[in-house]
């Protein structure tokens, strides 16, 4: 066990508009939530130490874009570290960075994620987030696509426990409720259960408005040390844990398909070192961001996490207990869902959410009440090859 860590707040935060960007470069996005956080956390460029940047980025112009980014965002010659865990991306540049801070590596420092998505044709997007499995396994001998991969975990969770397609809908539904609201979000428009329902099948039984579209979008934090952090900012919001795990990328290794036994592990893991209690941590905290890439992913994270018995998540979402005024709400962001999803930055944008949730920052129609001053980040990369559970905090 890593001891005598400094305590690490967050001080600052910046986020995109997230969508289709055709009106900026690359370097033009990241800027927007660099310059935005900077702003926030009443800091320059000079007072940063170290950079952790996360870019998936196949599918974008600039395979390395680490160093251009800072050259664009004066920054340079500051330290950077590209990081990469596939769609957990972001939450590993955000504990890279925190490790810089928590080490006393680094005072203040950094974290972004940028994608530009659609520099690539949808075809290309999908392959290559295909290729995100087991490679020479799986991809090159059945050529599964993402939605195919959690098409399989679907299936097997009806199967198995009854859930109804409607129950998916139910999430699409109440995602888009609160991504209308967003003025961030990359779809702000409200939907119906029969607008789910009557949307065309991509891999049985997930629909169009069961996923999470393709995105362009950059989010960032500024983290400081304990002592930098009360100087700066009468209000700091506290990384309490920052965990995760790992799964096996072949699926075929996998014990079943109706939960990640990766988001598992990383839950148990955070909810020790912030003191929760992992039999009923909804009763600790006010609310989460999930990685609901498809709506079957949302269902399950309920269960992983700890919000649900297993088989019973579907449930939470039939009988709404994930809006506001239930059992916890979740994804009041809009989720990936209709936020949108940029592979990269998505880690760092759930913890912009929150960091802006416990501070009551939010527009009042998706402003989760806060009683526990205590906010949860799950974010999956590939079908849980890789998974990061973060735990924010008003108190340290």
């Amino acid at each position: 066990m890593v001891r005598n860590l400094r305590k690490v707040a967050i001080i600052g935060y910046g986020h995109s508009k997230f969508g289709k960007r055709t009106d900026v470069n690359f370097f033009e996005l990241g800027w927007e939530s660099i310059k935005e956080a900077i702003n926030t956390a009443g800091i320059s460029q000079e007072d940063i130490d170290f950079v952790a940047l996360s870019n998936f980025g196949l599918w974008s112009s600039e395979p390395s874009p680490a160093a251009s980014i800072l050259e664009y965002a004066g920054l340079t010659p500051k330290e950077v570290i590209r990081v990469e865990t596939a769609c957990s991306s972001g939450s590993a540049a955000v504990k890279t960075a925190y490790m810089a801070v928590a080490s006393g590596s680094a005072d203040i420092a950094l974290a972004i994620g940028i994608e530009k998505m659609h520099e690539s044709g949808t075809s290309d997007v999908v392959e290559l987030l295909g290729r995100i499995g087991s490679y020479f396994w799986e991809f090159e001998n059945f050529g599964p696509t993402f939605v195919g991969y959690y098409a399989l975990y679907a299936n097997q969770y009806m199967h198995k426990y009854g859930a109804k397609e409607e129950d998916l809908a139910k999430i699409a539904v109440k995602n888009h409720y609160y991504g209308f609201y967003n003025p961030k979000a990359q779809f702000r428009k409200k939907i119906t259960i029969e607008d789910v329902m009557s949307s065309p099948y991509i891999a049985w039984p997930l629909k169009l408005y069961d996923c999470s579209p393709i995105t362009d979008g950059s989010a960032a934090l500024i983290l400081a040390s304990e002592e930098v952090a009360r100087k700066l900012t009468d209000s700091p919001v506290w990384i309490k844990a920052i965990e995760g795990a790992t799964a096996t990328a072949n699926l075929a290794k996998r014990d079943n398909y109706i939960s990640i036994p990766s988001a598992v592990i990383a839950a148990r893991k955070a909810y020790k070192k912030a003191g929760i209690d992992p039999e009923k941590p909804y009763k600790h905290i006010d609310v989460a961001e999930v990685h609901d890439c498809f709506t079957i992913a949302e269902i399950m994270a309920y269960e992983d996490l700890g919000f649900a018995k297993r088989g019973e998540g579907f449930k939470l979402a039939r009988e709404e207990q994930t809006y506001i005024g239930g059992l916890i709400p979740v994804n009041l962001s809009g989720g990936l869902k209709s936020k949108g999803h940029p592979i990269a930055a998505t880690g760092v944008s759930m913890m912009v959410e929150l960091t802006k949730q416990l501070l009551q920052k939010v527009e009042s129609a998706r402003q989760a009440p806060i009683n526990n001053g205590t906010a949860l980040a799950h974010n999956v990369g590939g079908t849980g090859h890789y998974v990061f559970v973060t735990i924010l905090s008003l108190s340290k």
